[in-house]
């Protein structure tokens, strides 16, 4: 295969800042799972105040990706067409007030739910969920019963065209690993309210939970957490219907695709909802695999698995 040829946009339409940017940066190290080509651009703003006066000034036709921990996507090998954007320090912080917890976009979930959980606020669920607080909001992050839009107050967003906005839980319209932003915006925190709870019961919950996802999960391995959402009714808020509710792995397993590979991309022997790079997969053997998959169980069961793994980038050129 050959690398794409890449015609970037020229520097002089970037906009100067006080972040770092870095041209035709390699995102795999950037990714759970280790692969993707390279963005155009990638910039880590400093602060909020340089992110809005970068996004005002970089022009309006030039595509913009707001990245966190890369805990949830596949970076196809032909890299992404796009100013990324991470966030990091300066975007991190966690503040408690009450029932209350804000926290920057770029904190990581498990440490928003500990952090909750020694002020006694019961945000326990966000342990064991992969990533950081602006892609448990994008992508209505939930386990254990509990989501995201359960209790989320608020999220700030910077728009693409610099501007600083509140959502509500409204504004986002929150479904089941979905929710509705604005095109281009990146945003830089939200505002949970959880139960109070005793913090010892808190920290010994989320133990339990941890042994729990270890024994189940191949959380050694490099994967993306769940490959497919799971075929059931769901309502607004992301709660299955129990009635109608159909695991994933199990029309997985029915299909025999449990263990299955592509090149050196896997479905997990552990669990079969997880998609894990052996040592040298591809982009394209995961995405690959993943489509094999989701033809082997349609099938074999007429169900039409969606894919929870956001994919994005172009493939490479043969």
């Amino acid at each position: 295969m050959l690398r794409q040829i890449r015609d970037l946009a020229p520097m002089a339409s970037i906009p100067t800042s006080r972040g770092r940017l870095t041209e035709n940066r390699p995102l795999n190290d950037l990714t759970w799972l280790r692969v993707g080509g390279p963005a155009d651009y990638l910039f880590q703003p400093a602060d909020t105040e340089d992110l809005q006066a970068f996004l005002r000034d970089l022009p309006a036709d030039t595509p913009v990706f707001p990245m966190g921990v890369g805990s949830n996507l596949i970076v196809r090998d032909g890299g992404l067409r796009a100013v990324v954007i991470r966030l990091g320090r300066g975007f991190n912080g966690i503040a408690i007030d009450g029932n209350t917890v804000t926290a920057g976009a770029a904190a990581l979930d498990a440490h928003v739910a500990r952090k909750a959980a020694d002020a006694g606020v019961d945000l326990t669920f966000l342990r064991t969920i992969p990533g950081s607080v602006g892609g448990a909001v994008r992508m209505n992050a939930g386990c254990y019963g509990s989501y995201t839009a359960d209790v989320l107050q608020k999220a700030s967003i910077v728009t693409r065209q610099g501007e600083i906005k509140d959502l509500t839980p409204e504004d986002l319209n929150f479904r089941y690993r979905q929710t509705d932003l604005p095109e281009g915006a990146v945003l830089i925190s939200a505002t949970f309210e959880g139960p109070k709870g005793d913090p010892a019961e808190l920290h010994a919950r989320m133990a339990a939970q941890l042994k729990k996802r270890d024994e189940t999960q191949p959380t050694k391995d490099r994967s993306a957490g769940s490959t497919f959402r799971n075929p059931a009714g769901f309502s607004s808020t992301g709660k299955a219907d129990d009635v109608h509710d159909l695991k994933a792995w199990k029309v997985i397993d029915d299909a025999g695709m449990r263990g299955a590979t592509k090149g050196g991309a896997q479905m997990s022997p552990k669990h079969s909802n997880f998609l894990i790079n052996t040592g040298d997969a591809t982009a394209a053997d995961l995405e690959g695999l993943g489509e094999e998959v989701r033809k082997k169980v349609y099938e074999t069961s007429g169900i039409t698995l969606e894919w929870e793994i956001m994919r994005v980038g172009d493939p490479l050129i043969e």
